[in-house]
């Protein structure tokens, strides 16, 4: 009882601060900032990477575009900037999923651990930010969105599978995951994503509906990757610092993933319509 209490609290101390910022700009990018700077910290412990370059490109890289995006009277470049590293992102994203799927372990020689710290964990905050600032003006309600359909998903995928998971989905890194628990996460996101294009007026009903399978799927595959390396350092968690979940890169590693796809596909409607 006193475990499911002190999980219940600590994640609703997480969930209250995200919505609390998304209230303002600046706290949003601010508490982002912070989370990047855990999460590096558990994700560098994983892949054994002692240098502390990666938080120099981190500040450097999430600053550079918070600052392009939403300070700066000027966004010149900003699109350029932004298709350049979303291309790179993406292409350092499909090779993880490529590992996935590799029988062997992810490898992780020096220069891709620099490499994946920087276009998996930085450019994975770039895009959330991105996704919150994606209009002219400061659209929270997008990012909020798609974090729902991420506990959507998370939530009834466990539901689902626990009480009528079989089919495991992939037993060599998470064993507790079933194709019944993929799939009803996947279908219980669907229909959440009326509600929210309903009640937030963001975006019409199939671009929510299309945004609920791109997260179901992309974010299952990040929480499998982040699997993987945790199972390559023989730890259960990625850290500690929330009681009863565990590490902060537990609790994002879905939507870091997701978020680059996300914005991907914004990108490709804003420029179709």
């Amino acid at each position: 009882m006193k475990e499911i209490l002190t999980r219940a609290l600590s994640g609703l101390l997480y969930v209250s601060l995200l919505i609390a910022s998304l209230y303002w700009q600046h706290a949003l990018i601010g508490l982002f900032f912070v989370f990047g700077l855990i999460c590096m910290a558990e994700f560098k412990k994983l892949i054994n990477l002692k240098s502390y370059f990666p938080y120099a490109v981190f500040i450097v890289l999430y600053l550079g575009f918070a600052y392009w995006k939403t300070i700066s009277n000027t966004v010149k470049g900003y699109e350029e900037a932004s298709q350049i590293l979303l291309v790179i992102t993406i292409f350092v994203l499909l090779i993880l999923i490529k590992d996935l799927f590799s029988e062997k372990s992810i490898p992780l020689f020096e220069s891709k651990r620099f490499i994946i710290t920087t276009f998996y964990l930085s450019s994975g905050f770039v895009f959330l930010i991105s996704i919150a600032n994606f209009e002219q003006t400061f659209t929270p309600l997008l990012l909020l969105g798609s974090f729902i359909l991420v506990w959507v998903n998370d939530t009834f995928a466990f539901l689902v599978g626990k009480n009528f998971g079989k089919q495991k989905l992939f037993p060599s890194v998470s064993p507790k995951k079933t194709v019944e628990g993929f799939l009803g996460g996947l279908f219980f996101s669907c229909i959440a994503s009326y509600f929210i294009a309903e009640y937030t007026e963001t975006r019409s009903f199939t671009i929510w509906l299309i945004l609920a399978i791109i997260i179901s799927v992309f974010g299952t595959i990040g929480d499998l990757i982040e699997s993987k390396f945790k199972r390559q350092a023989n730890v259960k968690d990625s850290g500690v610092i929330m009681p009863g979940h565990g590490g902060l890169l537990d609790r994002l590693d879905s939507i870091i993933f997701a978020a680059p796809f996300i914005f991907l596909f914004l990108r490709l409607v804003s420029y179709v319509s």
